[in-house]
């Protein structure tokens, strides 16, 4: 793949001859990179693999008296043979082999497979015209149909009576009508089932289409561009330049990495390195799982990179997103793991919440929390291997933070049980990143990763370490400052005590329609909590002062990337306990407590924005909490009487801003993206009932 200019407007710019693959040729021709490199492949015929027909009985079907005509057992003649008038359908190469079509267009799975011309007769092209314009269209190959939407409007409460905004009753009035005027749904199908109008379980938190995980043909990010013998040569066909993969690494490093730094910065640089090294052959015999892992982070870095348009940035990171998955299922991920494979999954989870995949995702981060499991993340690395270097150590305890994080934070947004939810890891445990390095003589041997088959005999007769190489040359910017990694561990510490806090007291409750708080007492004592959490947390994640910010952000950006997203997870959850109440149990709703806590979170997504605007735009996590913020700030307000009083009152006021300036924001970011539409639409509707 020849190099391409290294400014960040021209990396993968997508759709060139010799670079990424247009989409829609993909179905129409052979893969383009494995004729070009492997030549063409003999494929044998389907039917040549089926058992030899046993000899024909001819005794019975001759005719008497060498008559031409056929006769039956009993000696009546048969009915003559009519020709077939039904016209062929499947392309001719289908009907030369005798294999089954599945009539695709422009070219049918099996002469896919086969890298060989798919043709149709012309009647049979006429047929499937006349069946796209009778409606015939729908049954396509591999696709998803949604059910017809049937919008149904509601004109009273939830008990069908009608009421005024202004009531108690009247904010469930409010969901009701934006519920049922954007999810097709009445929100009593998905109500939580204690009462509370604003804990956003009915709140859509995207418009998506259905689409397949895998297959020829689809919209989804993992579109297979593979052919079945292509193997890792045929992904490795497809990297980057070195210039590119740097680019996209760093990128990665400075916007990820801050967030979720769950990585050991040198152990993969120096790996990284060592694979940049090895002549181009040599690179076909590297693990499976370090390619996967390699594709994921250009990926997440191409997401970041500022490209003319959005098409253009998504299609460059879909297609390594799915290289990234192609070396994982030659690696046999479902069957083994190892924690580049783990990093690997772990990356491409956050790449299909940002493509708008979040339902996806929440499925793939199922198989992450099984294969933490199966590692034995989960556990004490101190117990369970206390012979491992403290490097591994501390990068298997990092990793199970990571998976607890964002299997935590996802099920928080979708109302959802969370599944990472047994664990003996201490938080105090975790260790700096440069005194694990210190106290390991073993580190940077770029050996491969531990792996775990739970089936395997490699569990009860371990193979024999591979021998140590030299280190490569590591730049400067590619470790990781003592400063830096202090402040990355009490993040990483600040973020797993609020983990384990929000997944107790808010995800298993909410998921199984449990009141969050039995009675008054339990509602106060749980805010309490929390706020002991932010009070204990380090002050450069509580900062919350604008101009001080931007200042940090001119100097460091990590660290403010990090204030921020601590901040907008803590108080996005101190929102949804301060807006609970159960008239049952006399818990009563928090009023001006819900509005404050929801005006600091939406407040760090319009800092995020304003400091690293590219950042805003990618993070889906970041913007659907955003999006609950403004909603449920505009039900409360919602409520309120038209008086001068209100209007006056500063709270309401800023809250009234705030809504608006995220109404002006989502309508500024829509371009292609369908979700920001959907919401825009959405928010725009619930602020046309405040009357302040």
């Amino acid at each position: 793949m020849s190099g391409l200019p290294i400014s960040e407007s021209s990396v993968f710019t997508p759709h060139q001859s010799g670079h990424l693959p247009p989409v829609q040729q993909c179905a129409q021709q052979q893969s383009p990179y494995h004729a070009a490199t492997y030549g063409s492949v003999p494929v044998t015929p389907v039917n040549a693999f089926a058992p030899p027909l046993p000899p024909l009985n001819t005794s019975a079907s001759q005719s008497p008296a060498g008559d031409s005509r056929t006769y039956t057992p009993d000696g009546e003649r048969a009915k003559p043979k009519q020709k077939r008038n039904k016209p062929t359908l499947s392309c001719e190469e289908c009907v030369e082999r005798k294999t089954k079509c599945d009539r695709g267009r422009p070219g049918c799975l099996a002469c896919i497979k086969r890298q060989s011309t798919c043709k149709y007769t012309h009647v049979a092209n006429l047929i499937a015209d006349a069946s796209q314009k009778d409606g015939g269209a729908d049954r396509q190959r591999h696709m998803v149909k949604p059910p017809p939407a049937k919008i149904r409007k509601l004109t009273g409460s939830f008990d069908g009576s009608s009421s005024s905004p202004s009531s108690a009753s009247g904010i469930k009035q409010v969901r009701t009508d934006l519920f049922s005027k954007f999810h097709h749904r009445s929100p009593r199908e998905t109500s939580v089932g204690f009462g509370s109008p604003f804990l956003q379980s009915q709140v859509p938190f995207s418009k998506q289409t259905p689409s397949n995980i895998f297959g020829i043909g689809s919209s989804h990010p993992f579109t297979n561009y593979w052919t079945c013998q292509g193997g890792l040569p045929e992904v490795l066909a497809v990297l980057p330049s070195k210039q590119q993969a740097d680019i996209l690494i760093a990128k990665y490093f400075e916007c990820v990495a801050p967030v979720y730094p769950f990585l050991h910065r040198r152990t993969f640089y120096v790996a990284y390195e060592r694979f940049w090294q090895l002549p181009e052959k040599e690179r076909e015999t590297a693990d499976a799982d370090l390619i996967a892992l390699h594709f994921a982070l250009y990926a997440m870095g191409t997401q970041f990179m500022q490209f003319p348009a959005y098409d253009a940035k998504s299609s460059s990171a879909e297609f390594l997103a799915s290289a990234a998955n192609q070396a994982l299922r030659i690696y046999s991920y479902l069957n083994r793991s190892s924690l580049r494979a783990l990093g690997a999954q772990i990356l491409l989870c956050y790449f299909l919440m940002n493509d708008n995949h979040a339902s996806d995702a929440y499925a793939w981060s199922g198989i992450i929390v099984r294969q933490a499991y199966a590692l034995r993340l989960h556990r004490d690395p101190d117990i369970i291997l206390p012979n491992i270097s403290p490097v591994e150590k501390h990068t298997r305890r990092r990793f199970w933070q990571a998976i607890l994080h964002q299997d935590t934070f996802l099920t928080v947004l979708l109302k959802l049980p969370p599944t990472a939810t047994h664990s003996d890891v201490s938080i105090d445990s975790l260790a700096n990143e440069t005194e694990a390095e210190a106290q390991d003589s073993t580190r940077y041997t770029g050996s491969s990763a531990r792996i775990e088959n739970l089936m395997s005999i490699s569990v009860i007769a371990p193979p024999q370490e591979v021998p140590k190489q030299p280190e490569p040359h590591i730049l400067p910017h590619q470790r990781i400052t003592e400063d830096v990694d202090k402040a990355d561990v009490l993040y990483v510490k600040s973020l797993w005590r609020l983990a384990l806090k929000v997944q107790e007291n808010l995800c298993s409750p909410v998921s199984l329609s449990i009141p969050i708080a039995k009675n008054p007492r339990a509602k106060t004592t749980l805010v309490n909590s929390f706020r002991e959490i932010w009070k204990n947390a380090p002050s450069f994640l509580t900062t919350s002062d604008y101009e001080t910010l931007r200042q940090m952000a001119q100097n460091s950006g990590r660290a403010v990337r990090q204030n921020l997203f601590f901040t907008s997870n803590y108080y996005h959850c101190l929102m949804i306990i301060q807006a609970f109440e159960d008239a049952e149990t006399g818990v009563e709703l928090n009023f001006r407590g819900a509005l404050e806590a929801a005006h600091e979170a939406i407040w760090t997504y319009f800092k995020l924005n304003d400091f690293f605007g590219g950042d805003a735009g990618v993070w889906w996590v970041f913007q659907h909490r955003a999006f609950e913020e403004a909603l449920t700030m505009t039900d409360l307000l919602a409520t309120l009487q038209a008086s001068e009083q209100n209007s006056r009152d500063p709270l309401y006021t800023k809250c009234k801003e705030a809504v608006r300036q995220m109404i002006d924001l989502l309508q500024r970011q829509g371009g292609s993206q369908e979700m920001n539409k959907h919401r825009h639409g959405a928010l725009l509707a619930a602020y046309e009932h405040v009357a302040i």
